[in-house]
């Protein structure tokens, strides 16, 4: 099989996954839209959190050009980036105990605020107690995850449950377990994830579904401008100014 054929197919599944994905969790995506427009308009605070590669998703619509200023990332030290060293640290602590409580502890997040946690097996410790523990702050808790994972694996924490059992609102990835989209005789595993650029996808679509229920509402979206474009700067320091006391990217 030429290395041709095989990108086409990945993009196939890819592009295959969206279409399920915007087929079927419409309803939801609006429903987290208007959770979040909810939490702007009523002055709360708006936060993502994911580890290992599920942090990319989060992190996409952190102080991004055309997205929501309001949106902060909510940061575990060594789970976040492969610039931790070993990279296999952030994937151990992601079973740990207890560290999800402490973060929110020290964290701004506070009850009638936002999280958004995406996770996309929702079955380490860390995701799973980041959701409790945040609902029990009063918090409202959107899920991005797989829900497959609770079916064909185990939950490895002590409650036996997953992300999607801690949620206000769960937007299911529809990505297979493994996270691996092709296969080919004389490789013998699954290759080519695309858990990234469909989580992607639906925390942008959830940006846009927040950013239409504000201008529905009559009040203009907080959104931030490419800094790379004429008066770009300029807009982006006013929206900042307006909602600093929102904005934790900055400190």
């Amino acid at each position: 099989m030429s290395e041709s054929k095989l990108a086409g197919q990945f993009f196939d599944a890819a592009i295959g996954l969206l279409q399920r994905v915007r087929d079927e969790e419409s309803s939801s995506i609006s429903r987290a839209g208007v959770v979040i427009a909810d939490a702007v308009a009523a002055g709360h605070k708006l936060f993502a959190f994911g580890a290992g590669h599920s942090s990319l998703p989060a992190q996409d619509v952190v102080y991004r050009a055309g997205g929501l200023a309001l949106m902060n990332f909510l940061a575990v030290p060594g789970t976040a980036g492969v610039d931790v060293m070993p990279a296999t640290l952030g994937s151990a602590l992601e079973r740990v105990d207890g560290l999800a409580g402490a973060v929110l502890d020290s964290s701004p997040a506070a009850a009638g605020d936002v999280l958004v946690i995406i996770s996309l097996s929702g079955r380490n410790a860390l995701p799973v107690e980041m959701a409790m523990n945040a609902r029990a702050l009063g918090l409202k808790v959107i899920g991005v995850t797989s829900v497959a994972y609770a079916t064909e694996t185990r939950s490895r924490h002590a409650s036996g449950s997953f992300l999607k059992d801690h949620c206000d609102i769960v937007l299911d990835s529809k990505i297979a377990v493994g996270d691996a989209e092709l296969t080919m005789d004389g490789i013998d595993a699954p290759f080519a994830p695309a858990s990234t650029v469909v989580t992607s996808a639906i925390m942008q679509a959830v940006m846009a579904a927040a950013a239409g229920e504000l201008a529905g509402r009559g009040i203009e979206p907080p959104l931030l401008r490419s800094g790379n474009v004429d008066g770009g700067h300029e807009w982006n320091g006013r929206v900042m100014a307006e909602y600093g006391d929102r904005i934790f990217f900055r400190h």
